[in-house]
């Protein structure tokens, strides 16, 4: 009798959560509810599980399950595309530190070093002043917050996975097959491409899950600083616009504060989940 292979609970509560984050951010205007910047005035500061809010709305009359479903559209997107950025700039540059070595490494890893010494918040908080408008009467002659917030946490992600895709470039371009491959004068490119590259990425994947969940609590911190995104329209956002309110309606606070602890939580776990599976692929090569 065959058995049949059971996933692991950790991993089918991960997914479940992650698929409905995402289902959230692709569909979430199609969901019957009012818009998450809409303002309710006859209903300020209701409790969840009111008649037509049921988690309540904020201290202006927003609605707290819109608001939460729109902040996932601006969370995670903010969080894949940064560290989508910063993966493929950063491997590029990690691969080829490793793979030219000299002064080509000597410059690339100085950058890591340096940029990796700078404190994340001081250094995203720097990046963003940068790219703001420096026209403090019309603040919106700038870049839009998501783009700036983006644009800085990828800076802040590439040496942070650089540095990873060089140490894993430099642990595979000592294995017996790329050498071998080298001695028969395979071309440094198709060395790259068909020996380096597909064993580096897994590796960078499993610290990609760990990143994006470092994002996704970066820019709620930043939104408490208040560099972050328009007020209520992601995750952290929320947890900005509504925390001096937390002894009065404190769901409007928890339920966000909840929402971004899961969402890093299945994340974390996704990137333990493919650590170990790469570690058992390894172990076999």
């Amino acid at each position: 009798m065959v058995r049949k292979k059971r996933w692991p609970l950790g991993l089918v509560l991960s997914s479940t959560w992650a698929g409905l984050c995402l289902f959230a951010a692709i569909f979430g205007d199609l969901l019957p509810l009012p818009a998450w910047d809409e303002y309710d005035y006859d209903n300020l500061a209701m409790p969840m599980f009111s008649p037509g809010h049921i988690l309540g709305t904020d201290y202006d009359g927003s609605d707290v399950l819109a608001g939460l479903i729109h902040g996932a559209r601006t969370s995670l997107g903010i969080a894949v595309t940064a560290v989508i950025l910063g993966s493929i700039i950063g491997a590029i540059l990690g691969i080829v530190a490793a793979y030219r070595r000299g002064w080509v490494d000597s410059v690339i890893s100085m950058y890591f070093n340096v940029s990796l010494s700078i404190p994340t918040i001081v250094l995203t908080l720097v990046l963003v002043a940068v790219f703001s408008s420096a026209d403090i009467n019309n603040p919106s002659a700038g870049l839009p917050r998501e783009l700036i917030l983006i644009i800085s946490l990828t800076f802040v992600l590439i040496p942070i996975l650089g540095r990873l895709a060089r140490s894993s470039a430099l642990t595979w371009t000592g294995r017996d097959f790329v050498l071998v491959a080298e001695s028969i004068g395979m071309p440094r490119r198709s060395i790259l491409w068909t020996h380096i590259v597909p064993n580096v990425l897994p590796s960078l994947m499993s610290v990609a899950f760990l990143a994006a969940g470092v994002v996704i609590v970066v820019e709620g911190g930043l939104a408490i600083l208040g560099v972050g995104t328009s007020p209520g329209s992601s995750w952290g956002s929320m947890l900005a616009k509504n925390r001096g309110e937390l002894s009065i309606i404190p769901h409007t606070t928890l339920l966000p504060a909840g929402v971004i602890a899961l969402t890093v939580m299945a994340l974390n776990y996704f990137g333990d989940y493919v650590r170990l599976r790469i570690d058992d692929r390894e172990s076999r090569i």
